[in-house]
């Protein structure tokens, strides 16, 4: 029989992407099954797990103040530090003050084994310190957030074989490997089982699911609309050139299956798509916009960009520029370019100075404002379906199967994890959020 420590509290910080909320989930159930419980507030805990992100220079940043933060509220707290930045930088990850433990990706899982044999006192955590080099990586571990929100999120696929020369993940994460699709299913179940309603699909290239394999991620998602009990489901970020117009049909035909899609774009020149290593030219993602459209007129669609990439001239940020606003699409995730120390990017010439990196952000930022708010005003006075997220903090919202927010005037707790037909009333002005109505 496992040990109880019910003495002892966890706190649990995330940073990054929706697949690191997945793992920190998995790792936060992994312990309390050990009777590690999650800290409540206003308790200090004993042990804080950072699960880190390092797809930026900010972001790298952003990770060490959360653990100095930490390491500082609570100095009695064991810290451990895993995620993509631990992975990609152990040794200074673990200078920090306070640090305890160092965890690698391939290792997230196995934190609970090792705060056991540290509670156990059979070893201390700086012993248990394991970052396996990302190229030895090949074991897929699967994850799925649960009791922290509405959504949940299922992982599905991990790694990436692409190495476009601005991003380090696949140093981080290894190569391209996914979860069985028998197993995946069964990870449905079990959140429909809990009364899971929604669930987001995750993985760090998605769209790659079941390389090397037969199967492919469209076999999955067929697979997974059959699961009872579960009335949504939404496709995080997939590559233009792995979404298939056999995927976008299936989804326009699904019951389960929302009308909403995340792109990654990067640039609309196709001079500095050659440069970053993508896998598209803007003729192909034109033609994908066009036919989630055409299928889905109604369908959300977010695409990630980034701003100022070694290369970008000022004509070729014109020409993404203009690429970007001809779009039809609803939302633009800007990201200004930060330099990766380790990538190829750094060995493209014309270096953006960081002033036009920000006058050129706020350009495609004001796009994306305008975007939205062309997209969400004909749906102002329309009814949509709305699954009603918990109370939080005197309010409560929820998402249309478009993926708009919504948020009531009123308190109903009974509503919540349930979906209503909601009026969407009135819409704030920056398109960021509609005032619903219940109607029943």
């Amino acid at each position: 029989m496992t040990p109880q420590y019910t003495q002892h509290k966890a706190l649990f910080a995330t940073l990054g992407c929706k697949l690191n909320f997945a793992e920190t989930s998995t790792v936060a159930r992994l312990l309390a099954e050990r009777g590690v419980c999650r800290v409540a507030p206003g308790e200090t805990p004993d042990l804080c797990v950072v699960n880190t992100c390092s797809v930026t220079g900010e972001a790298d940043k952003k990770c060490r103040r959360v653990i100095r933060s930490l390491a500082t509220k609570y100095p009695s707290a064991a810290i451990i530090v895993t995620g993509c930045y631990a992975q990609l930088k152990p040794d200074e990850v673990a200078a920090i003050d306070g640090v305890d433990l160092v965890v690698g990706v391939n290792s997230k899982l196995q934190i609970a084994d090792y705060v056991e044999n540290w509670l156990c006192g059979r070893s201390h955590l700086h012993d248990a310190a394991k970052v396996t080099d990302a190229r030895h990586i090949r074991d897929f571990m699967p994850s799925c957030s649960r009791g922290d929100r509405t959504r949940y999120f299922l992982k599905v696929q991990d790694g990436c074989n692409y190495w476009c020369t601005y991003c380090t993940i696949p140093a981080a994460r290894g190569r391209s490997r996914s979860g069985m699709i028998d197993d995946i299913v069964r990870q449905a179940n079990e959140v429909a089982a809990e009364g899971g309603r929604e669930i987001v699909i995750t993985g760090v290239n998605i769209g790659d699911f079941g390389a090397g394999r037969d199967d492919r991620f469209i076999d999955l998602c067929r697979q997974l609309d059959k699961v009872d009990g579960i009335e949504r489901y939404r496709i995080s970020s997939i590559e233009p050139n792995l979404l298939t117009d056999e995927l976008i049909e299936f989804v326009a035909g699904s019951r389960r299956f929302m009308p909403h899609f995340h792109i990654p774009l990067q640039s609309g020149s196709d001079g500095v798509l050659k440069l970053m290593r993508r896998h598209y030219d803007t003729q192909l993602f034109r033609h994908k916009i066009e036919t989630v459209r055409t299928c889905m007129p109604h369908a959300f669609i977010g695409v990630d960009l980034i701003v100022g990439a070694r290369g970008e001239t000022e004509e070729l940020f014109n020409e993404s520029r203009n690429f970007v606003d001809s779009l039809p699409v609803s939302r633009l995730h800007v990201f200004t370019y930060s330099e990766r120390p380790g990538t190829r990017a750094l060995e493209i010439p014309h270096v953006v100075t960081p002033e036009e990196k920000h006058h050129r952000t706020r350009q495609m930022l004001a796009i994306s404002e305008r975007l939205l708010k062309d997209f969400s005003l004909p749906f102002a006075g329309s009814v949509r379906p709305v699954l009603i997220e918990h109370e939080n903090h005197g309010r409560m919202e929820g998402f249309t199967d478009n993926y708009l927010r919504v948020e009531l005037p009123e308190i109903r707790p009974e509503l919540a994890n349930s979906v209503v037909p909601v009026r969407l009333s009135a819409m704030h002005d920056d398109g960021s959020k509609f005032t619903g109505e219940i109607t029943i």
